[in-house]
């Protein structure tokens, strides 16, 4: 078996086919589905995935136009992308519960898709993730650092130089999820559909700031890296740290908790840690709704 699971191809409402790995395991704790960050695809997970099916089912999928599922020919929108998420709880597990896990930018995402159905979700384990209330994000700087990334990025993978700039972060990855990021991870199509994604990621994020998904009594943790780099400087990692603890506390089963030997590639460093918080959400005895 693959370190990641079987492979299989999910259906969306509209028709496309989303790839997911799928490590099987117990029916008695909720399904954990992961969602990586923007240009990020299941491969991103693959130090956490393993551990997690050792006490439940664990699925790590990849976003349209992403590792080896269908690109989408409408704009990649929070909303569309979101309704994916579900599309792929309802194709792994309709009658099982979920615990969901976002990475960065895949945080905002398992935040809409479980506000819109809470009755599935029995917890969220957000991973450094992307954040309304980080004020930092919405600045011209920002912006402008964002959309110059984005372009460098789409000329390295035209001229077959991503791979050397990003590889490193799979050096110590099983051997077929080495293979996996070789042919999927660094292409030009990846940085397509990542600049599809940002053309309008940060304006509907920040609409948030005064309508966010509402996510009732769902559990909520949030993880934050200890360390700037990985892109982001001293004072971007003080922002987003104080976003995940305003995050942490909007919920009523909220925790925050901080990765100490991480930056922002938290699934890199410290994947323990998030087995640890996903481990304690999905064995918890559910609180009670109403």
């Amino acid at each position: 078996m693959h370190t990641q699971g079987d492979s299989t191809f999910l259906p969306t409402r509209d028709g496309r086919t989303l790839h997911a790995a799928v490590l099987p395991g117990s029916v008695d704790a909720p399904i954990v589905v992961f969602e990586a960050g923007a240009a990020a695809s299941r491969s991103s997970w693959a130090a956490v995935q393993p551990a997690v099916g050792a006490f439940t089912e664990a699925v790590a999928y990849d976003r349209s136009g992403l590792g080896r599922s269908a690109p989408d020919p409408v704009a990649r929108t929070l909303d569309r992308m979101a309704d994916d998420l579900n599309d792929v709880l309802d194709g792994v597990g309709a009658d099982r519960r979920f615990v969901l896990v976002g990475h960065s930018a895949g945080g905002p995402i398992v935040r809409l898709a479980a506000s819109r159905r809470p009755d599935r979700v029995a917890g969220l384990v957000l991973v450094d993730p992307t954040d309304e209330a980080a004020d930092v994000l919405f600045g011209t700087p920002f912006r402008v650092l964002e959309q110059v990334m984005v372009r460098v990025g789409w000329v390295l993978a035209r001229v077959g130089l991503l791979e050397r700039v990003y590889a490193g972060q799979f050096a110590d990855a099983p051997a077929d999820v080495r293979a996996d990021a070789h042919r999927e991870a660094f292409t030009p199509g990846v940085m397509s559909t990542h600049r599809r994604q940002a053309a309008t990621f940060l304006t509907e994020l920040k609409s948030w700031r005064s309508a966010a998904p509402d996510l009732g009594d769902i559990p909520v943790t949030v993880i934050s890296g200890a360390k700037a780099g990985d892109g982001m400087n001293a004072s971007m990692r003080a922002a987003a740290n104080a976003s995940h603890a305003v995050r942490a506390a909007a919920s009523p089963h909220g925790r925050h908790v901080v990765a100490e030997n991480s930056a922002h590639n938290v699934p890199l460093t410290d994947p323990e840690l998030i087995v640890e918080e996903i481990r304690r959400l999905a064995t918890a005895t559910p609180p009670p709704r109403g």
